[in-house]
């Protein structure tokens, strides 16, 4: 059986299994070590590889919930010991980088620091060679504190403060974003030496998150920008382009790709001789990423082909992040509704005696967990995700990856709605979900898929903590031996 490393970040002990000696590994994913750094991947052997890592991280993470959640004394446990907590698979990002290297292997990718900073996380991308879109000092300053070099950081932000352009002109992180004039001013004024990347508008009505009306040079101003940047005597190096995050048509990625393409034939004229291309970030983590890159690979040979020296770049984010994560969930409340619906206590039409008792119907319930919209749910509001709930532990018995884990379509399956621990109305985290299991307070829900946009953007409101243990997994030998395991 494979066994790869656990390692644990997280306060308190809990007893891992030592598996760092293990090393019995199946050939194709030890070759895949050898092909992060020079690109050439055999892609059925590697697909193979892939998949059998993904089987060895189930129960790799499995364990490892299993292990925390038996760990905890519920009746004489500190206060936060039954809190929240992620457990990370590093092997997953690795999985997914070469996945990145089979269907995009010109494009170089610079990890959003934004979706996700955790630190192990960056270290593994660090010894991959991507590089890392920042948007502000704090994001460069971690990066740089990992002794990556400023080269591989781009400071995509198009609005720049003042004193981050003092500061990242001190560091040598010279490339940049722009996408109008007083941004052109200031950098002029400021950084005179940076590389400019310039921002143009995309069609980004299919992604979650929308940028560009925020965002980006629409095509009838970009000759006029490039115009201004070289009276100025500025530096300008490369288009860039964002079709959204989490976007959903491939058809952008061609369209951006030709808009772009005609911003480097103006730049020529007027003596530029642009060298890079940043495609941006929109790249999601499930199936439909080969769509997506099929897309864009065929745009970018059609109109940015090998030969032309145009070097490639992207700035991926969930697409690394967001399968990584497990997030699991303590029930610390429950309340019964007798004959109604488990949405909200004003939805049920039951009633109830004058001592208590149920009067008609069967029972649903809302249960309440340690986490919410305020804390690492915060994904539902701000990234328009819909995580979805499983069973861990009920009844004394773990159900990770079991069937029962799972809702149920079943006649008899239990209605739940799922809320956060905060006062507020809005901390619901689901609205309707069926089980086999009858859930009670101690029991335990996982939500798969909640590396991207969750702990980054959690908040103390109401005073509960965003600060949340974080149990790593290494289900991959190769981003094992990169990290040093």
């Amino acid at each position: 059986m494979v066994m790869p490393t656990v390692v644990s970040d997280r306060m308190g002990t809990i007893d891992f299994i030592d598996y760092t000696n293990n090393h019995v590994f199946s050939k194709c994913q030890t070759d895949s070590l050898n092909t992060i750094k020079n690109g050439s991947l055999k892609h059925d052997d590697n697909l193979r590889g892939l998949a059998n890592g993904k089987l060895v991280a189930k129960q790799m993470i499995g364990d490892a919930l299993r292990q925390r959640v038996e760990s905890i004394d519920y009746d004489f446990c500190e206060p936060g010991d039954e809190d929240t907590f992620f457990v990370a698979d590093l092997g997953e990002v690795y999985r997914q980088h070469l996945r990145w290297k089979l269907n995009l292997p010109r494009v170089k990718p610079f990890y959003a620091v934004k979706c996700n900073p955790d630190d192990r996380l960056l270290q593994l991308l660090a010894a991959f060679g991507t590089g890392f879109d920042c948007a502000s000092k704090a994001e460069i300053e971690q990066v740089l504190r990992m002794g990556v070099d400023p080269s591989r950081i781009i400071y995509a932000q198009p609005c720049k403060t003042n004193s981050y352009l003092r500061y990242v002109a001190q560091q040598g992180v010279r490339q940049m974003t722009f996408d109008n004039a007083d941004e052109l001013r200031k950098i002029a004024r400021l950084y005179p030496d940076a590389e400019l990347f310039l921002r143009i508008l995309t069609d980004d009505s299919e992604s979650l998150c929308r940028f560009s009306m925020k965002f980006g040079a629409s095509l009838d101003s970009t000759d006029g920008l490039l115009g201004l940047a070289r009276q100025l005597g500025l530096n300008v190096v490369g288009v860039s382009f964002h079709v959204g995050s989490g976007a959903s048509d491939p058809t952008a990625f061609l369209k951006a790709v030709q808009d772009a393409h005609v911003v480097f034939q103006q730049a020529a004229a007027y003596g530029y001789n642009l060298k890079t291309l940043d495609v941006g970030g929109g790249f999601c983590s499930d199936g439909t990423f080969e769509q997506m890159a099929n897309v864009l690979r065929a745009a970018l040979d059609e109109y940015f082909p090998a030969h032309t020296g145009v070097n490639l770049i992207a700035e991926p984010g969930r697409y690394y992040a967001s399968s990584a994560f497990t997030l699991a969930c303590n029930i610390i409340a429950r309340r019964t509704i007798p004959g109604g619906s488990a949405v909200s206590v004003s939805d049920s039409s039951s009633s109830m005696s004058d001592d208590g008792s149920v009067n008609n119907g069967d029972a649903s319930y809302m249960v309440y967990v340690n986490d919410g919209l305020y804390g690492n749910f915060s994904s539902i509001m701000f990234d328009h995700q819909h995580p979805v709930a499983k069973i861990l532990r009920t009844g004394g018995r773990t159900m990770y990856n079991s069937v029962a884990a799972h809702e149920s379509s079943a006649e008899d399956a239990i209605e739940y709605s799922i809320w956060g621990p905060t006062c507020d109305g809005i901390d619901r985290i689901t609205e309707s979900i069926r089980f086999r299991e009858t859930l009670d307070v101690g029991d335990w829900l996982y939500f798969e898929d909640m590396g991207a946009y969750t702990k980054c953007s959690a908040t103390t409101f109401n005073g509960f903590t965003n600060e949340h243990d974080v149990i790593y997994v290494c289900s991959e030998p190769g981003a094992m031996a990169l990290l040093g395991l």
